[in-house]
């Protein structure tokens, strides 16, 4: 048995915007479905909204979203939770910084770190914190 864990952003109104964000920096497939599409429509101005998308690459990216509806709470919240991002490949995890910096605030520089030979955070343009890195042993 295997099991996958996937992270899965909250958004009120930009979940389709951040998905193709994030599917123009990995690359891959995006899906979705609104609440128009599902039959599910509350407020008929969300009607377009996303209920459930997803990117996924070849790669191994994965991520999911979705625009909470207006009736249900929802706070984008203080450093709730970060998406990391590791690799072996410091070219291929460079390019996806460069991507995803474009429009963030930078919360730590990508650059060598006592654990891993390259390491950022940023927050990107729509909230989200994100941790990339380049894969190293542990020497602990």
């Amino acid at each position: 048995m295997s099991v996958t864990s996937v992270t899965h952003l909250n958004f009120r109104g930009e979940a389709r915007a951040a998905l193709d964000f994030y599917r123009s920096v990995f690359g891959g497939d995006l899906a979705t479905v609104t609440y128009q599409d599902a039959g599910a429509v509350d407020d008929p101005a969300e009607a377009d909204q996303v209920m459930w998308g997803q990117v996924t690459a070849e790669n191994g990216f994965r991520v999911m979203a979705y625009d909470v509806p207006s009736r249900l709470p929802w706070d984008r919240g203080e450093n709730s939770f970060f998406v990391s991002v590791r690799g072996d490949d410091a070219a291929e995890v460079t390019e996806y910084w460069e991507k995803l910096s474009v429009g963030a605030d930078v919360v730590q520089p990508l650059g060598p770190a006592q654990w891993a030979p390259l390491y950022g955070m940023l927050k990107d343009r729509y909230g989200v914190v994100w941790v990339l890195d380049v894969v190293s042993g542990y020497g602990g």
